[in-house]
């Protein structure tokens, strides 16, 4: 795609039903449909024939549980809020206060522009200001595209616009959906050799643990969810030749959803959405490949040193049937 001016989308909806969340672009591309919003350059659903592949947000009102989002300049969450970068200590808000954290990033309920939009693409732009928690000051570009065959493509690249290298990392929150089954019933396949061990309490690393064979955790063959919780990040992740992850999510029916992602993200958290509200409960399942782990901006492992007028660009797709 050009980075012309923009065009009129396809289907842009900005009735009262979507204001909430910005303008609504409709992307189609054979039995694909995708719905992305300018707020957060959010995917809000992903179809295909008809069958929803992820789980929306009720149609008014702020994006849930983040579902959909665009997660950067972190994912996951920072402890404290408090990090220290080249021995300077800088404080963020704390946006998940009932664990005291500072939770993903700070792009998801900004608005982007869009720069180009047609049937099967569109490319939204967003600037990040430098402000106390996060001094930095970064160019992020989203772009979408879907294919008849392949799915949904999205490539988030961020573009350093300051003086001062900047701490970066980003991640998808898609919510998965395998079919009309209930979760405990999908069975999920993804080869992951290590789990990071984390606070009951807060959900904080406290280390590193091998993923034993048969254990909870090892989905090396699929494996029925069952009541199984789960919202614990991966890595050392078994890759293709062209070094590319791969999460199968199925049900019972046949049907599924497929996700793939780049080696740019060594990182896999997986969260099977337990939720105190019943009507929120085990509804999908997140699946999150993030370039750095949870609470990377304290422990540095994996945090993208972006140079000023350096970018840095990760990929990630969906598909199902």
């Amino acid at each position: 795609m050009n980075d012309a001016a923009p065009t009129a989308g396809p289907d842009l909806r900005t009735d009262a039903a979507t204001r909430d969340r910005g303008e609504l672009f409709t992307l189609t591309a054979g039995t694909y449909r995708a719905e992305v919003s300018s707020v957060g350059a959010t995917l809000e659903s992903l179809t295909v024939g008809g069958r929803d592949l992820l789980v929306r947000s009720p149609e008014t009102g702020p994006m849930a549980f983040y579902r959909g989002a665009i997660v950067a300049p972190w994912p996951n969450r920072i402890g404290d809020g408090t990090y220290t970068w080249d021995g300077e200590e800088i404080r963020t808000a704390l946006t998940e206060p009932e664990r005291g954290n500072a939770l993903h990033g700070l792009v998801s309920f900004q608005q982007f522009t869009a720069a180009d939009v047609s049937e099967e693409e569109i490319v939204l732009r967003t600037e990040l200001f430098p402000s106390m928690g996060y001094p930095f000051h970064l160019l992020l570009t989203v772009h979408h595209a879907l294919d008849p065959q392949t799915g949904l493509t999205t490539t988030v690249t961020s573009r350093n616009l300051g003086a001062q290298d900047a701490p970066y990392g980003v991640c998808p929150h898609p919510y998965l959906v395998a079919g009309p089954e209930p979760l405990d019933e999908w069975s999920l396949q993804v080869e992951a050799g290590t789990v990071l061990t984390v606070t009951e309490d807060r959900l904080l690393p406290t280390g590193t643990a091998e993923v034993s064979p048969g254990g909870d955790f090892d989905f090396r063959a699929a494996k029925v969810l069952g009541s199984l919780f789960i919202d614990h990040a991966f890595t050392d992740l078994g890759r293709d030749e062209q070094g590319r992850l791969t999460v199968t999510v199925t049900a019972p029916g046949g049907t599924g959803v497929e996700l793939t992602a780049g080696p740019e993200c060594p990182w896999l958290q997986v969260h099977t959405g337990d939720r105190p509200e019943p009507e929120e409960n085990r509804l999908g399942l997140a699946v999150e490949p993030m370039t750095c782990p949870p609470d990377a901006f304290r422990s540095g492992t994996d945090v993208v040193r972006l140079q000023p007028g350096a970018e840095h660009a990760a990929s990630w797709s969906l598909r199902g049937w």
